[in-house]
């Protein structure tokens, strides 16, 4: 994946600097439920007032900078609702803005240019859309719920023993990578479809497919390497209190 926006960021970093240093970041403070009028406030000063940790906000923006997780993130009730809230507003995200953008344009496309491959990518895009809203709903009433319940129990703030029926080792074994067939449409737009009258148009969906892109590489990454590993000590320690 292609980085242009290499900066680490740290707690004293002013929220307005990195935004400016990481348009990309605008997004995710949507996904955490960050108001954009951040003022001269510290990184640090907005967690403390979005009562978000620091360390995981950290962790998050900093794999949108390009930079790996260097340390595991430890369970804590809060964090748990932390992800899953950014995961669930991603969520919405990418189909009720992404999506609609992304056929908006390719709609436009055809008016302007009827080729057979062009029309195609309709077509195509429409599979992979159906593909990557079943996963997405997957998420949501599966995965989610469980999480949080789970989360609940362990909080001590529900009983119940909901662990037994599920396990996150069958949402690893689910959680396919719908990002191939995105970059199978980039690719087909960029080296082989016929162009007529749509160069404006193609600039802009292509744009629209690399913004999508980006935060779904994002979002995997956060179940991958944060949720998954963070719910798999959730599952332990619900299986010790049993």
């Amino acid at each position: 994946m292609h980085h242009t926006y290499r900066m680490f960021v740290t707690p004293e970093m002013k929220m307005a600097d990195i935004i400016t240093g990481n348009p990309y970041l605008l997004v995710m403070l949507e996904h955490l439920g960050i108001n954009m009028e951040v003022r001269e406030k510290s990184v640090e000063q907005i967690c403390d007032e979005n009562r978000i940790s620091t360390e995981l906000f950290l962790t998050i923006a900093n794999m949108f900078s390009g930079f790996k997780p260097s340390s595991e993130t430890k369970y804590s009730y809060g964090t748990v609702q932390t992800i899953i809230k950014y995961l669930e507003n991603s969520h919405r995200y990418y189909l009720k803005e992404k999506y609609p953008q992304i056929r908006h344009y390719i709609g436009e496309i055809n008016k302007v240019n009827t080729h057979a491959e062009i029309l195609m990518i309709g077509t195509f895009f429409d599979k992979y859309f159906r593909e990557v809203t079943e996963h997405l709903d997957y998420e949501n009433e599966v995965v989610f719920p469980y999480v949080l319940s789970l989360n609940e129990i362990l909080a001590g703030k529900a009983s119940g023993n909901e662990t037994d029926s599920y396990s996150v080792t069958e949402y690893r074994e689910h959680h396919d990578d719908i990002e191939e067939k995105l970059a199978d449409l980039k690719s087909l737009l960029i080296k082989y479809m016929p162009q007529k009258d749509d160069q404006q148009i193609r600039r802009q969906l292509l744009l629209c497919l690399f913004e999508l892109e980006y935060d779904l590489k994002i979002h995997s990454m956060i179940e991958e390497s944060l949720l998954i590993p963070v719910v798999e000590e959730m599952e332990r320690l619900a299986g010790g209190e049993r």
